[in-house]
């Protein structure tokens, strides 16, 4: 079963959608930077739902179906996007929740997890870093072609980096242009070891850029997530939800460390590095690897439909 609704986060509206049963212990999740409800695939949502679970996903602020924001007059930071994913819960009815954040989610998921803890179930992070640190002085000194600062987490890939200084010389007008470039851009995220689904990337930048009343808004994601504001700084050790960090040993955005060191800073976190995986969903079977892994995490072994219907 599947049901979309929009729900009220302040005077902003977000689009949400709830799949499986309601009666059923609730996944929300938190997609990353200027990403759609979407953006988490098919497959993981049923490997979920399949696994005995309701699952609930949404449109960030300034993406799909919500709202969209001036950002020059009302500028927001993390804790805002947060705010709207508890509207979204609390929209469903939902009193807790199992939070899977990706990127940008992920670190939404952490001050969930910091600041409102009786909301978290269990906190999943996938393919990002820590709320609290800022990406700002790696990125600095690489984009001027000095070596990594060795007390801060690295910078990412200079095959990414090369990958922006292409992207920001061409045109990108027309919807065209747009779709051109970020399927670059998510196959330069991909890695090189994981074979790219470049069908489904593709579909999935189609309906984004199609769904939204502004596609360019969702830019405003990556000036929030750049404000280090003090409730980001909450230390990370103050993490009472059991946590699992799944990451790519190939991430070119966040490489490998930054999955490090949240699994360090949190107590009894547990780490499972992906062999091969970049920054992204986009690799066949890769959503349905990752899915296991949060159902692993969050749900009781015997009592799992999908392990009952395994061969022997």
């Amino acid at each position: 079963m599947t049901e979309g609704m929009h729900v009220a986060s302040g005077d902003l509206r977000l689009w949400t959608e709830r799949f499986g049963d309601s009666r059923n212990p609730a996944v929300l999740l938190v997609m990353g930077t200027s990403a759609p409800g979407i953006g988490w695939p098919e497959e993981l949502v049923e490997t979920l739902v399949d696994g005995g679970l309701q699952v609930v996903r949404f449109d960030h602020r300034d993406t799909g179906r919500s709202t969209c924001v001036n950002f020059a007059e009302h500028p927001y930071t993390l804790a805002d996007m947060a705010a709207d994913a508890i509207a979204v819960l609390d929209g469903h009815g939902i009193a807790a929740a199992h939070v899977v954040g990706a990127s940008l989610g992920g670190a939404i998921a952490q001050w969930l997890a910091a600041h409102v803890p009786a909301r978290v179930l269990s906190l999943t992070v996938i393919m990002s870093g820590p709320m609290g640190h800022s990406a700002g002085p790696a990125w600095a000194r690489a984009l001027a072609g000095q070596a990594p600062d060795p007390d801060d987490l690295p910078p990412p890939a200079p095959a990414f980096l090369r990958h922006l200084a292409w992207r920001a010389g061409r045109p990108q007008s027309t919807r065209e242009d747009h779709l051109a470039a970020s399927l670059e851009t998510w196959r330069v995220l991909n890695g090189d070891v994981l074979p790219f689904d470049e069908q489904a990337a593709r579909r999935f930048l189609e309906s984004a850029y199609d769904q939204a009343d502004d596609p360019a808004a969702a830019a405003n994601h990556d000036l929030a997530g750049r404000q280090m504001t003090e409730d980001r700084l909450v230390p990370l050790s103050s993490i009472t939800a059991p946590t699992l960090v799944v990451h790519g040993a190939e991430d070119p955005l966040r490489p490998l460390p930054h999955g490090e060191a949240i699994a360090a800073q949190i107590p009894r976190a547990r780490l499972r590095t992906i062999p091969g995986m970049g920054h992204g969903f986009f690799s066949p079977s890769l959503p349905g690897q990752i899915a296991e892994a949060v159902l692993d995490h969050i749900t009781p072994q015997p009592a799992r439909p999908s392990e009952e219907r395994k061969p022997a």
